[in-house]
């Protein structure tokens, strides 16, 4: 049987984070005000300091998406997609993905919401995502959160979850990431890759042996 590979997405596939860009784009077609930019910029500071709250940051993420027809929100994911996401998706990344394809069976698992992420999985042409996945009733954000955000713990959950019900084992995975935000699942993998590491999980890699690589 194929062995499991899970890729991180942002910072990792991409040369950036496509919630950010996402919340960016929102602000310059006037989807959202200034403010949100400064609260997005605060949530991203948190972050990168580990004191993210998660629920908070979700239910911010959500308040564009439940405000907007759907209609409007795909048209705009559309743009977004073209003007924002490709420049930053990395050639290196793009060819790892593909080397890893040929004898392996390749997963996305971000925290990033699936509406954001699935037309970028398609690109990298990953079929199996895993994101945090907002609620949608009658074509239409209801502004809530289906089971699990996928970061840190909850990330090592939701893809032990699809391990199970799709026959692979974390002993024998790969998991690509930048962040210590996912030291939960890199610890339990069989080999943890670097990618482009923050500061913090750098010194995590040194002390566990793990190797290190850049797609920049």
């Amino acid at each position: 049987m194929k062995k499991l590979v899970i890729f991180d997405l942002d910072n990792t596939l991409l040369n950036g984070d496509s919630d950010r860009n996402w919340g960016e784009f929102l602000s310059e077609k006037k989807i959202v005000n200034n403010n949100y930019l400064l609260r997005s910029e605060q949530f991203y500071n948190n972050y990168y300091q580990g004191s993210l709250d998660i629920d908070g940051f979700l239910a911010f993420c959500l308040e564009p998406l439940k405000n907007n027809k759907m209609d409007l929100l795909l048209e705009l994911r559309e743009e977004f997609i073209e003007k924002k996401i490709k420049p930053i998706v990395l050639s290196e990344a793009l060819s790892r993905v593909k080397e890893e394809m040929k004898d392996n069976k390749v997963i996305i698992a971000t925290a990033t919401n699936n509406f954001v992420t699935k037309p970028i999985a398609d690109l990298f042409g990953i079929v199996d995502l895993i994101a945090t996945e907002f609620e949608i009733s009658n074509n239409k954000f209801t502004g809530r959160v289906l089971g699990l955000p996928c970061f840190r713990e909850g990330k090592l959950k939701k893809v032990t979850e699809w391990i199970n019900l799709n026959g692979y084992t974390l002993t024998e995975s790969k998991f690509y990431s930048d962040s210590f935000n996912d030291l939960p699942l890199l610890k339990r993998v069989r080999e943890a890759v670097v990618v482009d590491g923050d500061e913090k999980l750098l010194k995590e890699a040194e002390k566990n042996g793990w190797s290190c690589l850049s797609f920049r």
